[in-house]
């Protein structure tokens, strides 16, 4: 089986998106993985952009993706994608027009087969400092970092019920999603990455709220727990841009799990390759 490839943040960056075709093109891969936060920042929100919805889906997006899937032909790649945080979920029709032409498959909250392998996605982060809460839940309970902001305030680009809003938490959508489903070949694509690890490690150092120091560790505590509990073959993960330059690190061990980072602060794409046979050999570089 050839390799894959894993993306994640790309931000609607056109620079990065020529990084990761490229490398598709090039390296002619079995599967990629794209982790969230996908789309240009303010994308179908208030803000002035560059890009505007048809800019970038209809003129960039499917335009490219429909000229490599022509090149490749039966080459072309599973690509396997779910939303993040910085991604209007408004535009989550959009995303799914692109999987109707069988240019990727969205997986938030799905799980697909491929290969032998099990393919699950999920979107969401804990609560944030951030004020676009589409992509937000509670962890594994009600509970609000100092200096973030509920589910239920900041805004959002669709409705939401309050009682989701309220209630709704990651531990319950990671039990829902993942029940039944056979772990030992289990991919799992993550926006946020595992609470209190070398890839959730936030610029938080010295940081105080009303007198409480931050946690310096914004990653998941049901994540976490699941990877823990569950023991999937590989997890892939974005979201905390610094993490890799503050540890040094861009992967961990949990048991069994190999999880893995391609969040990146730089202007760079940050590119994994991975085979599933082999997820100790993976590798990273910046595009």
């Amino acid at each position: 089986m050839p390799n894959c490839l894993f993306a994640s943040d790309l931000h609607g960056d056109s620079d990065r998106y020529a990084s990761l075709l490229g490398a598709i093109r090039r390296r002619r891969p079995a599967a990629v993985f794209l982790g969230g936060d996908l789309l240009p920042p303010g994308l179908g929100g208030p803000a002035t952009l560059a890009w505007n919805t048809a800019d970038f889906f209809d003129g960039f997006l499917l335009r490219h993706l429909s000229r490599l899937r022509a090149e490749l032909g039966a080459a072309y790649p599973r690509v396997f994608v779910i939303p993040g945080n910085d991604d209007h979920r408004s535009q989550e029709a959009a995303m799914l027009d692109v999987a109707a032409r069988g240019l990727w498959e969205y997986v938030h909250l799905r799980s697909v087969s491929w290969e032998g392998y099990t393919v699950a996605g999920y979107a969401c982060i804990p609560p944030s400092p951030f004020l676009l809460k589409d992509w937000e839940r509670y962890d594994v309970s009600r509970f609000v970092d100092p200096g973030c902001v509920s589910p239920e305030e900041g805004r959002r680009s669709v409705p939401a019920q309050t009682d989701d809003m309220r209630y709704g938490t990651i531990e319950r959508d990671l039990e829902r999603l993942l029940a039944g489903v056979p772990t030992e070949r289990l991919i799992a694509l993550f926006h946020a990455p595992p609470y209190n690890t070398v890839l959730d490690r936030a610029a938080l150092d010295g940081r105080v709220i009303d007198h409480v120091p931050l946690d310096t560790h914004v990653g998941s505590l049901a994540i976490r727990r699941a990877i823990e509990s569950l023991q999937p073959l590989l997890t892939l993960h974005g979201h905390v841009h610094e993490a890799p330059r503050l540890t040094g690190a861009w992967r961990v061990r949990i048991g069994r799990t190999h999880c893995l980072t391609a969040a990146h602060d730089g202007p760079e794409l940050a590119l994994i390759e991975f085979d599933p046979r082999q997820p100790e050999s993976a590798t990273r570089e910046l595009l």
